[in-house]
């Protein structure tokens, strides 16, 4: 692909998930194929907590080759239409934008990215048209998914490389627990990370987790999972750097992480629980068993999502292993019953851990979101 000016626009929503994915994005585009990005960010202090280099308080800022924008409320107009305009998870663009777009001899190609989804329906939406009700401008719907009819799965080049050799270099893995002031890892414990929305199924884990035989060390990034954390313990909430213990159980609680030290923890960790769709994907390719706690929505849409990946996930697993994997996703998700669900998930931890290892080349496909991105664009610019 010759060179284009790219703008991607973020609207941050959940606070780093969709900044983590559209920074990935950019990121990917500019490094992999050498195009000229910009990355307008309504909330630059949520982007600087997961990318330290960046300085919140500028309003523009060269990074890692990407230009950063702030995406201010009063949007200025003579800012020039780039050649591909990706609108990120639905945000709606600046009209000044819009018109900027429309006044272009040559019009963009303007992408809108969705939230991913392993649903079926999203096949048939998929690279859609959607044209403008008043200008000259169509927007095209680009739907990441599990299926080749899909809109693929953000992954750059060279992760799964790296991510092997981190997981067989033991001494490494024993210096990050260092790093952290962490204890080195034991032969008989499980270590578990902990990234999740708030919920009752988090005190009930934690519990089974102390009243059992295994020891269980928990690695809780600060967030919004802390006070459910913080009450096992008596306590209204947690500092970073604080580990407490209750019987079977240790909980380490580490400072907010970037993304490289976020996929390290991942990457050095037995089990994975998750949240949002950034580190969804991130505990996938980290070739860990994990649970994911999907976003919320009314009327439980999100269960039937939570489902719909379920099933493509777990289709190679045994039965009970399954049936094990599917409960204990809904009582995370559901808030009910984890601590049961958990002990019967416990059995299958290692049959869960194999199809950890070989899900990842089979959930990417034959590409990855970015080449099915850009090929959808070369085919708009013919």
């Amino acid at each position: 692909m010759k060179r284009q000016q790219w703008d991607v626009f973020c609207n941050v929503i959940d606070n780093y998930g969709d900044i983590g994915i559209a920074w990935r994005l950019a990121h990917q585009i500019a490094h992999e194929y050498e195009q000229t990005v910009r990355l307008w960010v309504d909330d630059m202090q949520s982007f600087a907590r997961i990318e330290p280099m960046l300085d919140a308080t500028l309003a523009q800022q060269m990074l890692e080759g990407v230009e950063i924008r702030h995406w201010p409320r009063a949007f200025p107009h003579q800012v020039q239409a780039a050649d591909i305009v990706i609108e990120a998870f639905g945000c709606t663009l600046p009209e000044p934008y819009i018109t900027a777009m429309a006044a272009r001899s040559r019009k963009p190609v303007w992408v809108n990215l969705e939230y991913l989804s392993a649903e079926d329906w999203i096949e048939g939406c998929h690279a859609l048209p959607s044209p403008h009700p008043r200008l000259a401008l169509t927007k095209w719907f680009f739907f990441p998914g599990f299926s080749e009819q899909s809109g693929g799965l953000i992954c750059e080049a060279g992760l799964f490389a790296r991510r092997d050799a981190w997981q067989a270099d033991l001494a490494g893995q024993q210096a990050y627990w260092h790093r952290l002031g962490l204890a080195p890892r034991q032969p008989d414990e499980l270590i578990i990370s902990l990234f999740t929305y708030e919920s009752p199924a988090v005190g009930d884990w934690l519990q089974a987790c102390a009243h059992g035989t295994q020891a269980v060390r928990v690695m809780v990034p600060h967030g919004r999972v802390i006070a459910d954390v913080a009450r096992l313990f008596g306590r209204d909430t947690l500092m970073a750097g604080e580990t407490l213990s209750l019987g079977s159980l240790t909980v380490h609680v580490l400072p907010f992480s970037e993304q490289s030290e976020y996929d390290q923890l991942l990457w050095s960790c037995d089990f994975n629980i998750v949240r949002g769709e950034d580190s969804f994907m991130r505990a996938q390719w980290a070739a860990r068993p994990f649970l994911w706690h999907i976003y919320p929505q009314d009327e439980d849409a999100h269960i039937v999502k939570l489902d719909a990946f379920l099933q493509r996930y777990s289709h190679s697993l045994s039965p009970a292993a399954r049936q094990a994997l599917t409960h204990s996703a809904h009582s995370w998700n559901r808030g009910i019953g984890m601590a049961n669900a958990w002990a019967a998930l416990q059995e299958y931890l290692p049959e869960l851990a194999r199809h950890a290892r070989i899900w990842p080349q089979q959930a990417l496909g034959r590409s990855a979101l970015a080449a099915r991105l850009v090929q959808m664009i070369e085919k708009q610019l013919q």
